[in-house]
């Protein structure tokens, strides 16, 4: 009977203190004018993982999730991405005209993508860094091509507009796939990324941008000063809108118009590897528009010696390569460019148009591959 007894008061007091449990939850989580509701978390967040970048299985680029956690924002499962729970997919965000977001990375696309958007308007989608932690975006384009600038360079017709960050980007048209841009964040303000259209001019209009958030602590993070951060030891820079074709619209004295745009001036930066010392750059082979910046394309022969200017006649349009081995200045124009090495502590050119290039007929801006190399060994004794 005793036993008995002691088991039944031990069931009463642990009822009590159940109670007393719920009790005090159901206080805490009433609200009142001096009490602010937790935040309730949904299933999925228990047990979270690392929101680290994954590539799917359709080869994007996305953020490790759970599942659940993915779909409620928006994304798209495509892959697992980690080997401790089966419910780790790896989420890729699209998003199109108006969407917004503070994903890792994040694929802006027109309407009807990959078919060509035929109308007119502004599409603006909104990149907002989650905190202080996030230094600047890149943006790939991994497809972009909208109308040509007119003859002069101007972006009349279509542009991209890149707001908000803390630096002056471009304004973009033509055909820039492959091309890409580092914007940095002004503290945690958003940056608003929006392509014009003009509906009026029919155009095959195709875009497919890749908004990466790039930490401040990233080994990818550019220099300060640098719209564009090549990482590999070699490899090719092209100026915006850089083609082999020409632009069909004709200038104010009816000559062929340019693909250079008007109204540049920024930096295109190249990582400087441990042990490497210089960098050279050069016109590839079989193009002799490759570097046509200044000048008149019907009365001198691009790639011709004589077609290259450099030192102060290069005032208007002109590249700048500080600190050039061989040569007494960094400016270079014309319709040609010789090679040339520099070895400055950042691998660092400019370019720099100015407003109007009714006087440049035919350019296409500039073209060329460069290649990092090491640092002399010394010889031992």
């Amino acid at each position: 009977m005793e036993s008995v007894l002691k088991n039944l008061l031990l069931v009463l007091v642990l009822r009590i203190i159940v109670c007393l449990g719920l009790e005090s939850e159901n206080i805490s989580n009433r609200t009142s004018p001096n009490h602010r509701q937790g935040r309730e978390f949904p299933f999925f967040t228990i047990g979270r993982i690392a929101n680290t970048q994954c590539t799917g299985v359709n080869g994007l680029l996305g953020t490790c999730q759970v599942r659940g956690e993915c779909d409620a924002n928006g994304g798209i499962a495509m892959g697992a991405c980690s080997t401790l729970t089966s419910q780790a997919v790896c989420c890729i965000f699209k998003s199109t005209c108006g969407g917004s977001g503070s994903n890792n990375v994040t694929y802006f696309q027109n309407s009807g993508f990959p078919n060509p958007y035929n109308g007119g308007g502004s599409c603006t989608y909104t990149v907002i860094p989650p905190d202080n932690t996030i230094c600047q975006l890149r943006i790939d384009f991994g497809a972009f091509t909208v109308s040509q600038p007119n003859a002069d360079g101007l972006c009349t017709v279509d542009n991209i507009q890149i707001t908000g960050g803390s630096a002056r980007i471009p304004v973009i048209c033509g055909d820039n796939n492959g091309q890409h841009v580092y914007v940095p964040f002004s503290g945690t303000n958003p940056i608003q990324v929006k392509i014009s259209t003009t509906g009026s001019v029919p155009f095959n209009r195709v875009w497919n941008l890749q908004l990466s958030l790039i930490a401040c602590s990233s080994t990818y993070k550019a220099p300060a000063g640098c719209l564009q951060y090549f990482l590999g030891s070699s490899g090719s820079v092209q100026s915006f809108n850089y083609g082999r074709g020409t632009n069909a619209a004709l200038n104010a004295n009816s000559m062929t118009g340019t693909r250079q745009m008007a109204n540049l001036n920024y930096g295109i930066c190249i990582r400087k590897g441990v042990g490497i010392c210089s960098v050279t750059y050069r016109v590839p082979s079989g193009d002799p528009f490759s570097f046509t910046v200044s000048g008149d394309v019907g009365t001198t022969t691009p790639g011709s010696a004589a077609a290259s200017i450099v030192g102060n006649a290069c005032n208007t349009d002109y590249l700048i390569i500080p600190n050039p081995t061989g040569v007494t200045t960094d400016r270079f124009c014309g319709l040609a460019f010789p090679t040339t090495t520099s070895n400055t502590p950042v691998f660092v050119m400019y370019y720099i148009t100015d407003g109007s290039d009714t006087a440049d007929v035919g350019n296409r801006g500039f073209s060329l591959l460069y290649a990092t190399t090491a640092c002399a060994v010394a010889s031992g004794k």
